[in-house]
């Protein structure tokens, strides 16, 4: 059997990924993959064992032309002259921005920065559902926009053993078109006054910067795919923020985490004994015993439960089901069923929304502060 892997030692997965936004300058691929698979010591270092880019049209063609063509080839010339293994990059690791399916040239307007950030956070999606690999995601290349999605996707869907970075490149040789990386040998570049400069005396950096992972709240949808930047942040942002429950009892559904859920009755009245009881911070209730009905339980049930239906509809199969009381039976069914349809409707963000148990027997609370539960209308469309 294989050790486990280790998120400290990214450089230890058998599937490595840098992943890259670029511009009009591929430069910062080569310069990155330099810092990374040559520059560092040898435990520390990253040789990504494919690389894959997101740009725009133009942006791609001078991938192809100065990258990966065959002269002047500059990132076979780096592989080749730093001794690096084969790593797969050609023109189908290369992802093209497009607008109703055309290749874009630039991104200028809003909608095509909803759709960079689309793209992005869809890459980086695909590339963290895989638990064998890891990815080094480059924020230095492309427009400023896309360095700041590339760095929120990877705190929307990065992992312990994923990183991101920025590349440094020491003044002089910063954005010189011919120069593409430190060589091993002497070789002449030109700075802007025209002054010439030895390509393998330059010095690279690489600053890592630290992201905090939002992964846990979006699990579930990351799973399923096609979820858009906006959505993820908005799932991101709802999953942070202080927990806060409205019941709409004549409306029959609940707002939790920003989102409104429709109940059934039963449930909902279930759920309204728990949040009464929040809001007047009474202690928490054992549930009914398993076998032996509670009149107790049935008629604070019951009493919400005619407020669910309201004053015209027939409440009086339910009450006669509990004419002798609640037992634990039909307390743990719809129970369930409460939880079942929250964790599906909130995902993640459920959890501050479910009735607790605690010691044993357990006794059952709802976990928010008074201030956090009302009960009012919900208005329609909210």
């Amino acid at each position: 059997m294989s050790a486990p892997l280790d998120p400290r030692r990214p450089g230890a997965y058998p599937r490595r990924v840098l992943l890259c936004v670029a511009g009009l300058s591929p430069q910062v691929i080569t310069e990155t993959l330099y810092v990374l698979a040559v520059a560092r010591a040898e435990g520390d270092r990253f040789v990504p064992t494919e690389v894959q880019v997101i740009t725009t049209a133009e942006g791609a063609r001078r991938i192809q032309l100065q990258l990966l063509s065959r002269e002047p080839g500059w990132f076979q010339r780096l592989r080749e002259e730093h001794g690096l293994p084969p790593i797969a990059f050609g023109m189908e690791q290369v992802s093209v921005l497009e607008r109703e399916g055309e290749a874009v040239d630039d991104i200028r307007t809003p909608e095509d920065n909803e759709r960079a950030a689309d793209l992005i956070l869809e890459r980086v999606r695909e590339l963290t559902a895989d638990s064998a690999c890891a990815v080094h995601a480059s924020i230095a290349g492309g427009r400023k926009t896309m360095g700041y999605y590339l760095g929120y996707a990877m705190s929307l869907c990065g992992r312990p053993q994923d990183r991101l970075s920025h590349v440094l490149v020491e003044a002089p040789y910063e954005g010189l078109p011919d120069f593409f990386y430190p060589s091993r040998e002497e070789r002449i570049v030109f700075a802007r006054d025209n002054r010439p400069l030895d390509a393998s005396r330059a010095r690279i950096w690489l600053a890592e910067i630290p992201f905090v992972s939002l992964r846990h709240a979006l699990e579930a949808r990351l799973a399923e795919g096609g979820m858009r930047f906006g959505e993820a942040v908005e799932a991101a942002r709802r999953d942070l923020a202080p927990p806060e429950l409205v019941l709409d009892l004549e409306g029959r559904r609940v707002r939790a985490a920003g989102l409104v859920v429709e109940l059934p009755p039963a449930e909902l009245a279930l759920y309204a004994v728990f949040a009464r009881r929040a809001v007047r911070g009474q202690p928490p209730l054992p549930a009914p015993p398993k076998g032996v009905p509670d009149p107790e339980w049935a008629a604070r049930f019951l009493a919400e439960y005619r407020l669910v239906r309201g004053a015209w509809d027939d409440t009086e199969a339910t009450e006669h089901a509990l004419a002798r009381g609640m037992d634990g039976e039909y307390f743990s069914c719809h129970k369930a069923k409460l939880h079942r349809l929250l964790r599906k409707a909130l995902g993640p963000a459920a959890r501050s929304y479910l009735i607790q148990a605690r010691g044993r027997p357990g006794r059952f609370f709802l976990g928010l502060p008074p201030g956090a539960v009302r009960f009012q209308r919900i208005a329609a469309g909210a």
